[in-house]
């Protein structure tokens, strides 16, 4: 598991990520995609496809993957390993705190 480092930012409102989808988030030098799953629990992993720069917040989601819509290569959402052979991707802490979504611990 790939947890990076980062100091704690408030992202917006978590209203603002439909059920069962993702968004991309600029946090620094970082692109980060958080997705709201279905469940209502929130995950982030680093926003950017190693493969080829693909969208992953873009990806189809279900409560543990991430499918990237470029080649369809797909990444666990609690460890950022890659399910079908490609080098694994960030993970970042996110919760939601007062309706707002907190990356970083």
């Amino acid at each position: 598991m790939t947890i990076a480092p980062i100091s704690e930012t408030v992202l917006g409102p978590v209203d603002e990520i439909p059920f069962g989808e993702g968004r991309t988030y600029a946090v620094g030098p970082d692109m980060i995609a958080v997705f709201r799953l279905r469940d209502g629990s929130l995950r982030a992993v680093s926003a950017v496809c190693p493969h080829k720069g693909g969208p992953l917040a873009d990806g189809q989601i279900d409560n543990r993957v991430v499918v990237c819509p470029l080649h369809l290569y797909a990444w666990d959402l609690a460890t950022g390993c890659s399910q079908s052979g490609q080098p694994p991707i960030s993970v970042y802490p996110v919760r939601v705190d007062d309706g707002h979504i907190i990356l970083g611990d």
